[in-house]
């Protein structure tokens, strides 16, 4: 046993030296403390880059197919009213949604942006007591219901059983509603005087589309849009002012889910309207993005960058074309974010080599001045006996 001992010894690559031949220094200690600080300074770095993630990024080509965008967005309009303000969206594919309800929520509020009202605009009419019929007597018990559209109808079996749907039969006709009180869908339904009570007041409008993973545009127009021919048009009936302030304010806009880290960048902007009417443009290209958590989680969504432009509206049959768009075109390059953990062992490596590395320099720098305030020494010694 003692001889597997002594072997044991003599593979010692930290030999002792005996306390007697030691010779400690002022330099010395004061380079040991400076190297100690070092030396947690460097540790205390190298624990917070393996406590917290890092993210790699990779660029691929985008080869998915079809799917659907989700946009998600909240913007306040302080000067156009809410019943007035509605949502469109069309893509390159020919689909078309004109004045969007679904998942959309409007918020009246005042001149100082106090809420005065939450609503979620209905799909379908309101139920009428004892509604017009098209033969022109009142509804009676046991008959069905079929409102006159009051001229605009394209065949004989049509009916307009609410304000809408006769605005909408006069919009197919290319036709200015100018007096809803005559009308007596929306005299029932209040339609007059809702624009009148909101006369002076702004819209936060808040919600999510579903539209096609191709180019396309939405946007917020003041006025009931509908379709004519190939031209995007606005019914402006006698009750709208010629103009309208299309000032406003994002407070949200995403194309997916968030992405953590990620900030968009139209989030908070800001604009305010200096020339009569006209449309304010955004132009948006997506960047599909996958996020990986270091937990496993995936996020498929999208980043964006943005230019702007505002159009001031001419004379003629564009003056009508007030309002706010959106148009969006998609990356054909994927992002891809992949949160990852240093490993254990490479965070030991990386502290075993900050402490070996700082520990042999704080050693040679000592050995040099050890030195060299030695040969000083022996300098000035040789100068008093010689």
């Amino acid at each position: 046993m003692e001889r597997v001992f002594s072997k044991l010894r003599s593979l010692d690559a930290y030999p002792k030296i005996n306390e007697d031949f030691y010779n400690r220094t002022l330099s010395g200690g004061i380079i040991t403390l400076v190297a100690s600080i070092i030396m947690l300074v460097l540790f205390v770095n190298e624990l917070g880059l393996y406590i917290h993630s890092y993210t790699e990024t990779q660029l691929v080509v985008d080869t998915s197919r079809g799917g659907k965008l989700h946009i998600h967005f909240d913007i306040t309009f302080p000067a156009v009213p809410c019943s007035l303000l509605s949502l469109d969206a069309r893509d390159i594919s020919g689909e078309e949604h004109f004045d969007i309800r679904h998942d959309i929520f409007k918020k009246r509020i005042d001149s100082h942006g106090a809420v005065i009202e939450v609503r979620q605009d209905g799909i379908g009419a309101p139920k009428i007591e004892k509604p017009l019929q098209r033969h022109g007597g009142r509804l009676e018990h046991n008959e069905t219901y079929c409102g006159s559209c009051f001229g605009a109808e394209t065949a004989d079996d049509e009916c307009c059983n609410s304000c809408e749907e006769v605005r909408e039969a006069y919009r197919k006709r290319g036709w200015g509603m100018t007096n809803p009180d005559l009308i007596d869908q929306c005299k029932r339904e209040g339609f007059v005087q809702k624009i009148k009570d909101e006369e002076g007041e702004g819209c936060n409008i808040h919600g999510s589309l579903e539209v096609n993973k191709v180019a396309g545009n939405f946007h917020f127009a003041a006025g009931k849009s509908f379709h004519q021919s190939t031209f995007q048009l606005f019914e402006l009936i006698s009750l709208q002012s010629d103009t309208y302030n299309i000032s406003h304010r994002v407070n949200k806009l995403a194309f997916g889910d968030s992405i953590p880290g990620v900030v968009n960048p139209l989030d908070g902007v800001q604009w305010t309207q200096e020339a009569q009417n006209g449309m304010y443009q955004y132009f948006i290209k997506v960047v599909p993005t996958i996020y990986k958590g270091v937990r496993g989680r995936t996020i498929d969504s999208n980043q964006f960058s943005v230019t702007e432009h505002f159009k001031g509206s001419d004379l003629g049959l564009f003056q009508s074309i007030t309002g706010v768009y959106f148009f969006y075109d998609l990356s054909p390059i994927k992002v891809t974010f992949t949160e990852e953990h240093v490993s254990f062992f490479h965070f030991l490596t990386n502290v075993c080599a900050i402490i070996g590395g700082v520990f042999t320099v704080a050693g040679i720098l000592d050995a040099c001045i050890y030195h060299s305030q030695k040969a000083i020494k022996k300098k000035v010694e040789l100068g008093k006996f010689g």
